[in-house]
């Protein structure tokens, strides 16, 4: 399911392949997708994100996490539910591409006092929602994104970052 390219090797010591499988296999169970698609997530450092965060948005510093996906499924009424993604029976069943930076995932981690593999868990399922046409741009948008990320890291054990805002 995950390609991972490890390009900080702190991303090491925090079992990301482990956290990969948790996070996509709780948004893909939830959403009746197949395990079977293909996401690539770069594991990366804050001076590579800062720079894939100028070059696709156009904001020359580093964020959490940025997503790529294959197709744009977002739906055209804000608040309503995106559309699926359909396998083309060919192989070729990609959602997309998730970079992740360990300087700013450990950082809002610290500041959250939770830990860097619940954060990290929370942005690559963040990240997959995104590839999947979910964003959060309008507060309609917003509500549903966030209710559905609540409700998969409760399902995970892990505390709802939303819940205190």
């Amino acid at each position: 399911m995950a390609d991972i390219i490890i390009e900080d090797t702190r991303w090491n010591d925090v079992n990301l392949r482990g956290l990969c499988d948790a996070a996509f296999n709780a948004v893909l169970a939830d959403q009746n997708l197949s395990t079977d698609w293909d996401i690539s997530v770069l594991a990366c450092d804050d001076p590579k994100i800062a720079t894939l965060n100028e070059e696709f948005r156009g904001k020359p510093v580093p964020t959490n996490v940025l997503s790529w996906p294959a197709e744009d499924l977002a739906p055209l009424i804000a608040g309503e539910m995106p559309t699926a993604p359909q396998m083309d029976g060919f192989g070729e069943n990609e959602l997309g591409d998730i970079a992740i930076s360990f300087d700013t995932c450990e950082r809002e981690a610290d500041a959250q006092n939770i830990t860097m593999a619940d954060h990290t868990t929370h942005l690559l399922m963040h990240g997959l929602l995104h590839l999947l046409g979910y964003d959060h741009e309008t507060d309609a948008d917003a509500a549903l994104m966030e209710g559905m990320e609540s409700r998969l890291l409760e399902k995970l054990g892990i505390n709802d970052p939303y819940r205190d805002e």
